[in-house]
């Protein structure tokens, strides 16, 4: 009994850093980037720290997360990109957490492309919002079952999931006529896959003129860079906050008014 209260107290110390968020923190080179920048690192610590780790071995592997008052349980799939939780998914839940104020998330009508998992959807549900949480249909499983797990009984309203694959059949299962999201959210949705067109495609066909997309998008390669280029032939983009140690950047963008463009 000696050794497990010992071994679950060291788990509690060192949870923090069990996250690949939390290994990015300890990174000797990380470290070195961020001394110029306070501001960044204490930021990133604190959006860590909202990691934790299970102090027993159970059977289902888990990561938890703490964000509105909630402990928030993930089940991911370590086999597949798209059911992984990326610092870029933390960035986008502390922010939404930490400027309820100017992004108010009650009543209303979020969106979220690529949920992966579902942590930032469930954040924006306990934060009051209509949402839904969308994905290839390989996901949905484990998405719908770590939404229900966490939002059950704890959010105003039940968040909904459906399939979004990028581009396609986006008349028939999001009809423009009936699109009235008043924000689109997306962590790391820009990576090296080969449907950045389709991506581009489907952020214009879900917004409307009063649509905010809050994008979180972590820098890897040349081809991010140019489709930041192309989405600002179609949105108005600002960068409204930046982790340089994590290679982070949180955007705010709205549709370009098609009367002056």
């Amino acid at each position: 009994m000696c050794y497990l209260s010992s071994f679950q107290e060291m788990i509690k110390k060192t949870s923090v850093y069990s996250h690949p968020l939390g290994h990015r923190l300890m990174d000797p080179e990380a470290q070195k980037e961020n001394r110029g920048n306070d501001d960044d690192k204490k930021v990133v610590a604190e959006i860590a720290a909202r990691c934790f780790i299970p102090t027993l071995i159970t059977t289902t592997s888990w990561e938890g997360f703490h964000f509105v008052g909630h402990d928030i349980l993930i089940t991911e799939a370590t086999d597949c990109y798209g059911a992984v939780v990326w610092p870029s998914a933390l960035v986008l839940c502390y922010f939404l957490e930490a400027n309820v104020k100017q992004y108010n998330m009650v009543d209303r009508n979020v969106i979220e492309i690529g949920a992966g998992t579902g942590l930032v959807s469930i954040v924006a549900s306990l934060l009051g919002a209509h949402v839904t949480a969308t994905d290839l249909p390989e996901l949905l499983g484990n998405l719908q079952y770590n939404i229900s797990r966490n939002t059950k009984m704890k959010c105003k309203h039940l968040p909904q999931v459906k399939e979004l694959s990028w581009g396609i059949a986006l008349d028939k299962n999001f009809p423009r006529s009936s699109n009235n999201f008043d924000y689109i959210l997306a962590a790391d949705v820009v990576y090296a896959h080969p449907f950045l067109e389709e991506l581009l495609l489907t952020f214009d066909h879900l917004c409307k003129e009063t649509t905010i997309i809050l994008w979180v998008m972590k820098f890897r390669l040349e081809r991010e860079n140019k489709f930041v280029d192309r989405f600002k032939e179609l949105f108005d983009l600002e960068e409204i906050s930046s982790f340089p140690s994590l290679n982070i950047k949180l955007y705010k963008a709205m549709k370009k008014n098609r009367r002056s463009a």
